[in-house]
């Protein structure tokens, strides 16, 4: 039960959605394990703070090197973070370590950065990433003004690529959000793939809550 984690923008969630998904399956008996190919913007020590919280949530031991290939120190796009440490993302690296993780869980949810597409190198993006992958997406729609255009042309690009969409969930990043029960409502009528929650916004997001807000059963298997 792998699944590849994406949203419709940078800052929708993703990570808060993905680690509450790695706290539900563990609840379940579950050997699971977060995954971040690449990451963009670190610490001082050179880790990136997504990575640290799937790393959190994970209850397997992995290395770094699988959890996350590469990592980069400025939080820019990824194609330009590794042009700039003079570094060019690599596919098959990336499906080495899935594959080392695969075989070593139950459940690994490989959360993408930023949006669906995005540049990792001169000639591929995340979308080719998610296709080598081939694994069922589960979509986090970041609730905020422009969100059905963003979530509809993220689910034609999936459709596109020949995948799933497992699921998805509404994630409330503006808690100001006008007519937010209206826009849920369009979007359940309009993705084919079944809602796992409504998280409502959190000043201090909770992974472990969160988990308890989303419905596993309802993911659509591999």
């Amino acid at each position: 039960m792998n699944y590849f984690v994406t949203g419709t923008d940078t800052a929708v969630g993703k990570t808060l959605i993905s680690c509450a998904l790695l706290h539900a399956f563990a609840a379940r008996g579950k050997r699971v394990v977060g995954m971040k190919p690449v990451a963009a913007g670190c610490d001082a020590d050179n880790l990136n703070e997504d990575v640290k919280q799937l790393r959190a949530a994970s209850n397997i031991l992995a290395s770094l090197g699988q959890i996350n290939p590469y990592s980069f120190l400025h939080p820019v796009a990824p194609h330009i973070a590794a042009a700039t440490a003079g570094v060019r993302i690599n596919l098959e690296r990336i499906l080495t370590a899935y594959q080392e993780l695969a075989t070593q869980s139950d459940v690994v949810l490989v959360e993408g950065v930023g949006g669906f597409q995005v540049p990792l190198n001169d000639t591929q993006d995340s979308t080719d990433l998610a296709t080598a992958l081939g694994l069922p997406v589960i979509l986090v729609v970041g609730m905020q003004l422009g969100c059905l255009n963003h979530a509809l042309l993220t689910m034609r690009a999936i459709k596109d690529c020949g995948l799933k969409c497992a699921g998805w969930v509404a994630n409330v990043t503006d808690p100001g959000m006008g007519a937010l029960e209206e826009n849920i409502l369009a979007l359940k009528q309009r993705i084919d793939a079944p809602m796992l929650g409504v998280v409502q916004h959190q000043t201090a997001p909770d992974a472990q809550a969160t988990a308890a807000r989303l419905e596993l059963d309802l993911l659509i298997q591999p």
